[in-house]
C-alpha cells in the first residue's frame, strides 16, 4: 500500500472518529434537554435551563427561544442565553420582519455562514458576533405551522452548519413539544380558575342575602343580626322552630364573611350515636377501633380556616358536650386512637329547636358550653310570625318546584289568601311541601284555592270555628276589581274572601244582586267556605 493510500485512511478514520464523537455529544445533549423539559411547567424557567445546557453541551452562542403572542400575533423573546432578563420585554418582530420573522413565515430553517453577509438580519439585542454563522430553525406543534423560532450562534467551521441546522431542529421538536403541554395545562389551569370563580359567584349568589326571602320586621332584624356577625369570627347560635331555615343562616354567615373562600362543613349532631360522632368531629387514626382501616380527618380539620356548622346541637349527650367544650374554648382535640393535639382555626354555627336554657336548669345540658355556644344568638320566627311574607314566599317555592318538574307552574291570588289563613305549623318546609303537593294536583299547571284544599291545608286551617286572623301589616285583599287581567272566577273569589264569604256583601262589593252572584258560584265552580 502507497504512502498516500495510507494517508487518506488515516484521515478518513479521524474524521469518522470526530463525527461519531459529535454525534454521542449531540446524543447526551438531547437526553440532558428532555429531562430538563420533563422537570418543571415552568416554561421560561425550563426554557433559558435548556439554552444553558446547549451553550454548554454543544457550544452554541446566545441561544434564544421566541414564541407567537396569540393576541397581537408578533414573535415575542420567551428566553435567551447570556442577556439580562429585561431585554425579553423589549423585543419583538413581526411576521416577515427580518431573519426571525422571515423564519416564522415561511416555516423553514435558514443558515448564515456569517451574519456580517445578511443585511436583513436585525440583531436588536446587539448580543451576536457578525463574523459567525447564525442558525434558526421554526418551532412546531404538529402539522398547524410554525409557533416560533429557535435561533442559536455556532462556532466558525461551514462545513458542519447543514449537521448542526439538523440537531437545533431535533431540539425545537422538544421544545415544541414542551410548550404545546404548558399551554393546554394552562389552558385545564384558566378553565378551572374560571368555573371556580364562577361557582364561587354562583354560590355566593345563592347564599347571599337576597336569597333569603323575607320582608316582616322579625326577618328584617335577623337580616341586620347576620350582616353584623358575619364580618368576625364570633360564634353564633341559631335558634328556632324546625322548618324555618336555620341552614340558609348559616350559609348567609359563612358565605358572606371573611371565610367564605375556605371550605364550609356541616354535620347533623341528631344524627350519629356518641362514638360515631366524635369519630365524626375529631377524625381517627389507623387502627383505632374495629374497621379503622386508615387515618381519617375529622370534620374540625377539614373546616380548618373557614366554617363549621353543627345542626341539632341540643341532641348532643352531656359526656360528648365536655369533648366539644374543650375544642371551642381551646382549638385543640386529639384524634380517636391518636396522642398528637391539633389546633385549628374554625369558626362554629350551632344550630337547635331546643329550649336550652330549660335544659340547662334541668342539668341536662352544660352551662359552661352553653354560654360557650350563646355568643350571638339569632332567633328564626316561625312562619305564623310572619305571615305576610307567605305570598313571597310560595311564588319562590312555585318557580322551583316549576324548575324541577320542567313546565311552568302559576299560583292565583285566591290560592295565596288561602296560604295565608293557615298557620304553618310546619313552617316554611311545609309550605315548600304543600306547594310540591299543589304542583303535582294541577294537571294544567294553575294552582288556585280548589288545588290548595285537595293538599288538606284548608281542611287543617278550618278545624277551628274561625280563620286565625291575618298580621296587622298585611292587607287581607288588595285586589283591584276593575284590573282587566282579572278573570271572572278570581274576581269572585276574592270578592268572597273579602267578604269573610258572606254571599250578600259580596254582591255588594261587585254591584251584584245575591242572586247574580249565588249564580256566578254556581257557574264557576266555586267551593264556597263554610264557618
Amino acid at each position: 500500500m502507497s504512502d498516500r493510500t495510507t494517508h487518506f485512511s488515516a484521515l478518513t478514520g479521524t474524521e469518522t472518529a470526530q463525527r461519531l464523537a459529535r454525534l454521542e455529544a449531540q446524543l447526551a445533549a438531547l437526553f440532558e434537554v428532555s429531562s430538563v423539559l420533563s422537570r418543571s411547567l415552568n416554561l421560561r424557567e425550563t426554557l433559558r435551563e435548556v439554552l444553558g445546557v446547549l451553550h454548554e453541551r454543544s457550544r452554541l452562542s446566545h441561544g434564544m427561544v421566541c414564541l407567537v403572542d396569540d393576541e397581537r400575533g408578533e414573535l415575542l423573546i420567551s428566553a435567551i442565553h447570556g442577556s439580562d432578563a429585561a431585554a425579553l420585554e423589549r423585543v419583538r418582530y413581526q411576521r416577515g420582519e427580518g431573519v426571525l420573522g422571515r423564519i416564522l413565515s415561511t416555516n423553514e430553517a435558514w443558515i448564515l455562514p456569517r451574519i456580517a453577509d445578511e443585511p436583513r438580519f436585525l440583531d436588536r439585542l446587539n448580543l451576536y458576533d457578525a463574523a459567525l454563522p447564525f442558525i434558526g430553525v421554526p418551532i412546531r406543534v404538529g402539522d398547524s405551522g410554525a409557533i416560533g423560532v429557535f435561533a442559536a450562534q455556532p462556532p466558525a467551521g461551514a462545513e458542519l452548519l447543514a449537521e448542526r441546522a439538523r440537531f437545533l431542529e431535533m431540539v425545537a421538536n422538544l421544545i415544541g413539544q414542551a410548550v404545546r403541554l404548558a399551554r393546554t395545562v394552562e389552558a385545564e389551569q384558566q378553565a378551572l380558575r374560571e368555573e371556580r370563580d364562577k361557582l364561587r359567584r354562583e354560590v355566593k349568589g345563592s347564599h347571599g342575602f337576597d336569597s333569603i326571602i323575607g320582608r316582616a320586621n322579625a326577618m328584617r332584624l335577623v337580616f341586620e343580626q347576620v350582616r353584623q356577625v358575619a364580618k368576625w369570627n364570633t360564634t353564633v347560635l341559631i335558634r328556632g322552630e324546625s322548618g324555618t331555615g336555620k341552614e340558609l343562616i348559616a350559609n348567609a354567615i359563612h358565605y358572606n364573611s371573611p371565610r367564605a373562600r375556605a371550605a364550609f362543613i356541616k354535620l347533623n349532631c341528631a344524627a350519629l350515636p356518641d362514638n360515631l360522632l366524635e369519630s365524626e368531629l375529631f377524625g381517627h387514626e389507623k387502627g383505632a377501633f374495629t374497621g379503622a382501616v386508615a387515618q381519617r380527618k375529622g370534620r374540625f380539620e377539614q373546616a380548618d380556616g373557614g366554617t363549621l356548622f353543627l345542626d341539632e346541637i341540643g341532641e348532643i349527650s352531656p359526656a360528648f358536650q365536655a369533648k366539644l367544650l374543650r375544642v371551642l374554648q381551646e382549638g385543640e382535640f386529639e384524634r380517636v386512637g391518636g396522642g398528637r393535639t391539633l389546633k385549628v382555626d374554625v369558626r362554629v354555627i350551632a344550630a337547635t329547636n331546643r329550649d336550652l336554657e330549660a335544659e340547662v336548669r334541668a342539668g341536662e345540658f352544660r352551662e359552661d358550653l352553653y354560654y360557650r355556644l350563646n355568643v350571638m344568638p339569632i332567633r328564626m320566627p316561625a312562619l305564623r310570625e310572619r305571615i305576610e311574607d307567605v305570598p313571597e314566599l310560595a311564588r319562590f317555592l312555585v318557580n322551583k318546584v316549576a324548575r324541577m318538574q320542567g313546565r311552568e307552574l302559576t299560583i292565583t291570588d285566591s290560592a295565596l289568601r288561602v296560604l295565608m289563613r293557615y298557620d304553618w305549623p310546619g313552617n316554611v318546609r311545609e309550605l315548600e311541601n304543600c306547594m310540591e303537593r299543589a304542583a303535582v294536583m294541577s294537571e294544567q299547571g294553575m294552582i288556585d284555592r280548589e288545588v290548595i284544599q285537595l293538599t288538606g291545608i284548608e281542611v287543617s286551617a278550618s278545624g277551628s270555628d274561625a280563620a286565625p286572623a291575618p298580621s296587622a301589616s298585611v292587607a287581607p285583599s288588595a285586589v283591584d276589581w276593575n284590573d282587566p287581567d282579572l278573570d271572572e272566577r278570581e274576581r269572585v273569589i276574592a270578592a268572597l274572601e273579602e267578604a269573610g264569604w258572606v254571599q250578600a256583601k259580596a254582591a255588594r262589593l261587585l254591584n251584584m244582586t245575591p242572586r247574580q252572584i249565588a249564580y256566578r258560584i254556581q257557574t264557576l265552580n266555586i267551593r264556597v267556605r263554610q264557618f
